[in-house]
């Protein structure tokens, strides 16, 4: 695959909300996309940008991140799934780290399930 053929690969992976993809490719490609990261969408670039830092995850949520995961549990609550994938597509980089899990409801992890956005096992 081409670096050309890469960034329309991950770029598209983002945009579909299948972030579980778009991780792997990214992993898979990690140098190409150090050296030209600005090809990325905004979206992907944070996802990228968490990819790289997960390493240093044990990090607390910051009051605007649970304010977000709050909003995104509303908007699973009363079925506005239109607001509902707004808010997961503008917020990849949260959605993907471990502790939000925990604030998710289950209707929240059920549609996020059902995009095939994450995995939830319990």
């Amino acid at each position: 695959m081409n670096s050309h053929e890469l960034f329309d690969v991950v770029n598209k992976c983002v945009d579909e909300l299948d972030f579980v993809s778009a991780r792997k490719v990214m992993e898979e490609n990690i140098d190409v996309l150090k050296r030209s990261k600005h090809r990325l969408r905004q979206n992907a670039q944070d996802l990228f940008a968490f990819v790289m830092n997960r390493d240093a995850a044990n990090e607390v949520l910051s009051q605007k991140e649970v304010n977000v995961i709050q909003a995104i549990n509303k908007y699973a609550s009363s079925f506005d799934i239109r607001a509902f994938k707004l808010m997961v597509k503008d917020k990849a980089a949260l959605i993907c780290k471990k502790d939000t899990l925990t604030y998710l409801n289950a209707d929240a992890k059920a549609l996020l399930e059902s995009m095939h956005v994450v995995c939830v096992t319990e």
